[in-house]
């Protein structure tokens, strides 16, 4: 079987148990604080575990992308090195929602492992939970006894808390599993070694392939168990482990999921797959077969390589790849963006996210690739200047991975080849500095949600037709995070609409007799809308007035229906491959980020804004209906990529033959209501994006209002007062030929000061030597000086310091035969004895280096210290 066959086999199987099959989410989470990627596939459906949401049917079943790279689940660094391992993978899974339990879970896995897939029965293994004391957990029995109907008892194995006990999180539902393993080794190994001694052994050739998990439990703050009120079945199996098993391969990338990119890296490269496990080119293989999946498909559903959080993990196995490829491939251009159509045909039927994307994904990788591909030449110029010392730190070598992306065992080869190590427990030692602050920087202490009424679960929304009305407090918290608290409430009913493709939340009030609780923000925690109070209610119970600040919430909507007018603006006017990537709308102003690989000129930023104003002066009435999401589709509606929709979705129509879009955001109800609309700033977001800040209605009159109060500023501020061009013409004129004469003046003070110091050379060591603190008005002047005065000598070592505005600055030049013939190094001397005395930092060639520093009281004791050392 392919692995489309196999994916198609499990699908159908479960579709025939009565299973609803539904779409993967998106890769990248949205409206969930603890998670930044869905890393398991129950992700999509915690809702529905956690009673904020009914789903849609009692039995589930799909095949999810998750990402592990970050957090607890992070395999990164085992992925390439061995077989098994990967960033991004397909977790096929079946759900039950308080319908079926472990009797029909693990008779159909059964079935479907031997009976569809034919995989033999004396290779696998079950595990089942063995109990815990601790926690007061008994063995689990039931599962032990329904495998007992099917499985021989010397294949049934115990498995501890650590392995065969499943949590969400700290907190949440929880329970027993049972895993399947399977022993892929030759007959000869298996006859040698019993398989079930190898189970959980992280041996690369006995793997566990599905977990079933039993979810019966909440785990509460405090740490105890309290059984739910219905039990759920959460099952996944790693579709490339099953592929790799059905196909008879001893590697997951042997099989037809990852041959195709490896021949596509052979053909680019010109090197060849060996397969062998530790070979540096072949893991540099697997890496970029691994890797171009978890980088494509992950821009794809919205999330761009960052500096910071979920974009910086993207960026970092983005990077990862490439060091492989240029390290271990010998290829010095960019490559992963070649590799992307070969992944969106191979995924298109399952995935068409990054079909329908495949050029723009190729470019932000292109341009993500060739930024790296200019570090990493930096990066090893680095390690160069670090290595001409004699040695590299374990905190250096830290800082290169950190600053330049160089894993610690790429330090680790160029370093032994010139005979030296790094101190591994050192730079160990800074990451988990890293990791900790980084952990705090997350850290949020949430204490469990007081539930006030049982009998309701989630808020009705009531904010698109109302906005107030009556409510009940279900439930609320405190919450402490990044030191700051915040008090968290769950109402009934909420007019309070809760952020959400990109429109900020409500505020407003909560109203009760004398009671008047301000309501901050309103946000989604997964579907439950949350309420960020000032304070906790004296009194809990009761019926409250919900009050949402309509100004805000008027001059909010009047931006968000001027996104879709910009929106549909920029597909006419730049064209159809601009889509949304990312949007803010408040009462101030908004905010849309757009695929485009160019910056807008004047013309086409002034032919959006007729567009959009033209629309607003036509006061077309903005439709919105409810329809089948397959309706909608069809209809030409635009729909984000990266976002999770239901079977219903609300359709936003500004004329049909305008924008069709689907929002869950609040608009008006004419677009004259928007007034007029004005863009204030176009520029780069970040690789292959284009951002546009614009405003409307009243914001849009105070910006013009502001702008004209400034300009009429200008003009009685020039003369002539009536043309402030020309005044401003007249203004760049004079200072153009005034700064020509203060380059001359500072031309002939620094030549007088360079006649002055040739005067003061001095012989040190055999060398000629001019060190001096002097008084230069720039940096740029310093080092200018430090040059020319190196260029009038034989065999010098110059060094200059100066005081310029307070601040420390400091050059050196050594001639080119000192640095050649006797190793001196300008840029060493700088970061090891300079940058201290000044309490700053710097660098440079080893010919001429500069640094800069806090300190400028000890200039001359900088002069005496390089001179010690020559």
């Amino acid at each position: 079987m392919t692995s489309a066959q196999i994916r198609q086999a499990f699908l159908d199987f479960f579709a025939q148990k009565g299973h609803q099959i539904v779409p993967s989410a998106p890769v990248v989470v949205k409206n969930d604080p603890t998670l930044m990627f869905t890393n398991a596939g129950m992700n999509q459906f915690k809702d529905y575990f956690l009673g904020n949401k009914t789903a849609p049917s009692p039995r589930i079943a799909d095949t999810q992308k998750c990402l592990r790279v970050s957090g607890k689940h992070n395999d990164l660094e085992e992925v390439g090195v061995d077989t098994y391992h990967h960033t991004l993978f397909e977790m096929l899974g079946n759900w039950s929602f308080g319908n079926y339990f472990k009797k029909e879970a693990i008779e159909w896995s059964w079935e479907l492992l031997t009976k569809v897939l034919g995989i033999p029965e004396d290779r696998m293994y079950v595990t089942v939970f063995e109990g815990d004391s601790a926690e007061g957990l008994p063995m689990d029995d039931e599962a032990a006894a329904e495998w007992r109907k099917w499985v021989a008892p010397g294949r049934i194995l115990l498995g501890n808390k650590k392995d065969n006990f499943w949590e969400m999180g700290d907190t949440g539902p929880c329970g027993p599993c049972t895993e399947i393993h399977v022993d892929t080794r030759p007959d000869a190994e298996r006859a040698g070694i019993d398989g079930k001694t190898l189970v959980n052994a992280d041996h690369p050739q006995v793997i566990e392939i599905w977990n079933n998990v039993f979810i019966q439990y909440n785990r509460t703050k405090d740490g105890s168990l309290q059984p739910l009120p219905a039990r759920h079945v959460d099952t996944g199996m790693g579709f490339e482990r099953l592929v790799r098993v059905l196909q008879g391969k001893q590697s997951n990338y042997d099989t037809d999921v990852f041959t195709g990119t490896i021949s596509a890296i052979e053909k680019i490269t010109g090197n060849k797959y060996e397969g062998s496990d530790a070979g540096k080119s072949d893991i540099a293989f697997r890496v970029l077969s691994d890797h171009i999946r978890a980088v494509s498909f992950t821009i794809a559903d919205g999330q761009l390589p960052a500096n910071g959080g979920a974009g910086y993990v993207i960026r970092r196995i983005l990077r990862r790849a490439v060091r492989y490829y240029f390290s271990y491939l010998e290829y010095k251009q960019p490559l992963l963006h070649q590799l992307v159509p070969v992944i969106a045909e191979q995924f298109r039927t399952v995935f068409p996210e990054l079909d329908a994307q495949q050029a723009f994904v190729a470019r932000v990788i292109r341009e993500e690739e060739e930024s790296f591909l200019r570090t990493l030449d930096k990066g090893l110029r680095r390690i160069d200047d670090l290595l001409a010392r004699g040695r590299i730190s374990g905190a250096e070598a830290f800082e290169l991975n950190d600053t330049y992306g160089f894993p610690f065992d790429l330090s680790q080869l160029i370093a032994s080849e010139r005979g030296l190590s790094i101190d591994e427990a050192e730079f160990n030692a800074e990451r988990k500095k890293q990791q900790e602050r980084g952990r705090e920087d997350r850290a949020v202490d949430a204490s469990d949600w007081i539930t006030v009424n049982e009998s309701a679960n989630n808020s009705l929304f009531v904010g698109y037709d109302s906005l107030e009305t009556t409510a009940n407090i279900l439930r609320y918290r405190h919450v402490k995070a990044k030191g700051k608290e915040s008090y968290q409430l769950v109402l009934d009913r909420t007019p309070f609409y809760a952020e959400s493709g990109g429109q900020v939340g409500d505020t407003g009030l909560l109203l009760m007799g004398d009671q008047r609780i301000r309501i901050l923000d309103t946000r989604k925690e997964n579907d439950l809308i949350v309420h960020f109070a000032e304070r906790l209610p004296e009194q809990i119970g009761g019926e409250w007035t919900a009050k949402v600040d309509g100004t805000r919430r008027t001059h909010t909507a009047v931006h968000h229906s001027a996104t879709h007018l910009l929106h549909a603006a920029l597909r006419l006017v730049l064209g159809t491959h601009v889509a949304q990537k990312g949007s803010l709308v408040n009462a101030e102003y908004l905010r849309f980020d757009f695929s485009h690989f160019a910056k807008m000129t004047d013309e086409e930023i002034a032919r959006v804004e007729h567009l959009v104003n033209e629309k607003i002066r036509e006061n077309v009435p903005v439709v919105i209906q409810q329809m089948p999401k397959e309706e909608a589709m069809k209809s030409g509606a635009t729909a984000l990529f990266g976002e999770k929709y239901g079977d219903t979705v609300r359709v936003v129509t500004i004329d049909p033959a305008y924008s069709v879009e689907l929002c869950g955001g609040t608009h008006v109800g004419h677009t004259g209501e928007l007034g007029y609309f004005k863009i204030t700033s176009e520029s780069s977001s970040q690789a292959g994006v284009r951002r546009v800040e614009a405003v409307c209605g009243l914001a849009a009159e105070l910006y013009l209002n502001e702008q004209l109060r400034q300009l009429r500023e200008i003009r009685e501020a020039l003369q002539p007062a009536k043309e402030p061009l020309k005044g401003i013409a007249s203004l760049k004129e004079e200072n153009t030929a005034l700064g020509k004469q203060v380059e001359k003046f500072q031309q002939a003070q620094i030549n007088a000061l360079r006649d002055s110091l040739l005067q003061k050379q001095e012989s040190v060591d055999g060398l000629t030597f001019i060190g001096a603190v002097v008084s230069v008005g720039s940096a740029d002047a310093l080092k200018k000086l430090v040059f020319d005065l190196k260029g009038a000598l034989n065999n010098a070592a110059v060094v200059l310091a100066a005081n310029i505005e307070g601040k420390a600055s400091v050059a050196i030049a050594f001639d080119e035969a000192l640095v050649s013939s006797n190793g001196y190094d300008a840029g060493a001397l700088i970061k090891g004895t300079v940058a201290p005395l000044i309490k700053g930092g710097g660098g440079g060639q080893k010919s001429l280096a500069t640094a800069g520093g806090q300190d400028a009281g000890n200039l001359q004791a900088v002069i005496d210290a390089v001179k010690a050392k020559l």
